[in-house]
């Protein structure tokens, strides 16, 4: 009996010993336990979008929403540059953000209101000659020749005039050719017709530089500003009223598209061209992406205004006014047509 009255002491003692340690356990585990942090939710597509993103954020991303690529796409959309092996100066880019925009201003803005331009002055010049027609003198050709211009001025006039239709005939069919040209000749056809152009642009471009300097210097001073220039600025030089308005050696709309048409716009144009082409001479330039779309854009908008120009500045030339062209075709003008049109550089040369 003592015997089992001691195992049942030692029993108890033992559950005793049992229940404080797992009770000092519990305790000791609930002082250790953190505080139960609050769950926030994250938008699966804004990983990857905030400068401070880890890389470990987006590898969560691809396990929580497998197949979900917008975070990788707006990184390689981003202009950040990265790490390549190609050479390059721009191979770290992989997509270059600003070219879409330089696309839709390309594709946009210049073709649309650039064709829409060159449609109205079109359409002005056609209306000219309609209600119009030619100009004609108010007295008959007296047969008596007056030198205008020379060889060399004759020659530096035709060259700027073939160069600048090869580049504006070109132009247009790179510009807008697609739209109107390649459903009536098929891809294969206007692929090489397009390369044709491409390669004409290219070699012509600089030779109609190199005519606007020399005709620059041949004919700067005789369109400076002078005395009856505001005159037929204000009266239109008479095309509308039909009222004779005394003119130098040039009138001034012979001397606006001298100095906006030839000089501002066709500078302008030619060298943007020759970034495009790229052989600048004498300045180093970095041919980035980013600097050939800005000449892209220049040249586009200054090439469709100074066409917009010239289709006038050809119609008066030609067909618009009686024995206009003779001068740049002789180098001699009649002496009616310069007396009517050129009054005051007649009386210089004492025929008045």
């Amino acid at each position: 009996m003592n015997a089992s009255f001691g195992s049942v002491i030692r029993s108890i003692l033992l559950a005793a010993g049992l229940a404080i340690s797992s009770l000092s356990i519990a305790q000791q585990g609930t002082a250790q336990s953190p505080t139960p942090q609050k769950v926030e939710s994250v938008n699966i597509l804004d990983v990857g979008r905030s400068s401070n993103a880890t890389t470990q954020a987006a590898v969560e991303a691809g396990k929580n929403q497998p197949g979900n690529n917008a975070p990788i796409w707006r990184m390689v959309n981003s202009d950040e540059v990265h790490y390549t092996s190609l050479p390059g100066a721009e191979n770290g880019v992989l997509i270059q953000k600003t070219g879409q925009e330089w696309r839709l201003i390309r594709n946009g803005v210049i073709t649309v209101y650039g064709a829409w331009l060159l449609t109205l002055a079109l359409c002005g010049v056609v209306a000219m000659y309609i209600f119009k027609g030619t100009i004609k003198l108010h007295e008959p050709m007296s047969g008596r020749k007056i030198q205008r211009f020379t060889l060399l001025e004759r020659i530096t006039h035709w060259t700027m005039a073939f160069t600048f239709v090869a580049l504006a005939f070109t132009g247009i069919m790179i510009l807008w050719g697609k739209y109107f040209l390649l459903p009536l000749t098929g891809p294969a056809f206007f692929g090489t017709f397009l390369l044709v152009c491409k390669n004409v642009h290219n070699f012509v471009g600089p030779a109609f530089t190199v005519s606007i300097v020399v005709f620059f210097i041949l004919f700067v001073r005789r369109n400076l500003p002078e005395k009856g220039d505001m005159a037929w600025a204000l009266g239109f030089g008479g095309l509308i009223s039909g009222k004779h308005i005394p003119a130098g050696f040039f009138n001034f709309g012979e001397k606006f598209w001298f100095w906006v048409g030839m000089v501002i716009l066709g500078s302008a144009v030619s060298a943007s061209g020759w970034v495009l082409d790229m052989i600048v001479p004498f300045i180093q330039i970095e041919y980035w992406r980013g600097t050939m779309q800005i000449a892209n854009i220049i040249h586009g908008v200054g090439a469709i205004l100074m066409t917009a120009l010239a289709l006038g500045h050809i119609y008066i030339g030609t067909i618009g006014m009686q024995g206009s062209i003779d001068a740049m075709k002789t180098g001699y003008c009649d002496e009616t047509w310069a007396k009517e049109h050129h009054e005051l550089w007649y009386k210089k040369l004492g025929k008045g």
